[in-house]
C-alpha cells in the first residue's frame, strides 16, 4: 500500500513555505520526506508512543492507513503524528472559513499559560477564554515554554488540543497550535450564537463531552498499547 503525498498543509510549524493563492502558508515534512533517523512517535489519538526509527513510524502509518506527519521539527528528536492528513486539512478549511465568517468586528484577546498550569488556574484562563468569545473576540493563547520544556512541544500540542476541547462549544480554531521561539501560539475564533439558547442545552452538552473525553482516553489507552506493540517488534 502506498503512503498518501500531499502538496501543502493548512498548518504545521515546519520550516519550509509554499504560495497557494497569493497566501504564504507552511509546508510539513510528511510520510518519505521526513530524512531523519528516528521521531517522537505520537499516535492519532494523542497518545505518547516513544521514539522510534523513522522507518517503523512509517510502517505503523502504511498499517494504519495514515499519514506520518513532521508537527514538531526543532524537537530533539522530531515530534511526529500519524494522522488522517487529507481529512485534517479538510477539517482545517472548514473551520477557517467558518472563523471568517465570525472576522467582523472582533478584538484579538491575550491569554497566557505556562506547561505547567495548575487545575485551578486553568479553569479560571478558560473562563475568561470562553468569556472573550462569548462577547464575539478572537482569542490568542499563548504557551510559554520554560527551560528543558522547549524539548517537549508535544506536552504543549496537547495541553492546546485541551483548551480548544473545553472551548469548542463557544470558539473554533483558527489557528492551530505553532511554535515560535519558547512560545506555542494558537488563535480562537467565536462562534455565533443564537441569544435563546437555553441553560440546560449546555449542561447536556458538557455532560456529553465530558463523557465522551473519558471514552477517547479509553480508546487512546488501548490504541497506545497497540502501537508501542507493533514498535517494539519492529526493533526486535
Amino acid at each position: 500500500m502506498r503512503i498518501r503525498q500531499y502538496p501543502y498543509a493548512l498548518w504545521t510549524p515546519c520550516a519550509s513555505h509554499v504560495e497557494v493563492r497569493g497566501a504564504i502558508i507552511n509546508e510539513p515534512r510528511v510520510n518519505d520526506r521526513i530524512n531523519v533517523s528516528e521521531v517522537r512517535l505520537v499516535g492519532p489519538g494523542g497518545e505518547q508512543v516513544g521514539v522510534v526509527r523513522v522507518e517503523d513510524a512509517l510502517r505503523l502509518a502504511r498499517e494504519a492507513n495514515l499519514d506520518l506527519v513532521e508537527v514538531a521539527p526543532n524537537a530533539k528528536p522530531p515530534v511526529a503524528k500519524l494522522m488522517d492528513y487529507g481529512k485534517f486539512k479538510y477539517e482545517a478549511a472548514q473551520k477557517a472559513r467558518e472563523a471568517r465568517r465570525n472576522q467582523a468586528n472582533t478584538q484579538l484577546k491575550e491569554i497566557r499559560m505556562g506547561l505547567k498550569i495548575d487545575q485551578h488556574d486553568y479553569e479560571t484562563k478558560l473562563r475568561r477564554i470562553i468569556k472573550f468569545l462569548n462577547d464575539g473576540d478572537k482569542v490568542k493563547v499563548q504557551l510559554r515554554f520554560r527551560g528543558r520544556e522547549q524539548s517537549r512541544p508535544e506536552m504543549g500540542v496537547r495541553l492546546m488540543e485541551r483548551v480548544a476541547e473545553d472551548t469548542a462549544d463557544d470558539g473554533t480554531v483558527e489557528s492551530a497550535p505553532r511554535v515560535d521561539g519558547r512560545t506555542m501560539v494558537m488563535v480562537l475564533a467565536p462562534i455565533r450564537r443564537k441569544s435563546e439558547a437555553k441553560s440546560d442545552q449546555r449542561r447536556r452538552r458538557e455532560a456529553e463531552r465530558r463523557n465522551r473525553r473519558a471514552e477517547e482516553a479509553r480508546r487512546a489507552q488501548k490504541n497506545a498499547d497497540r502501537i508501542a506493540s507493533k514498535a517494539k517488534g519492529g526493533n526486535s
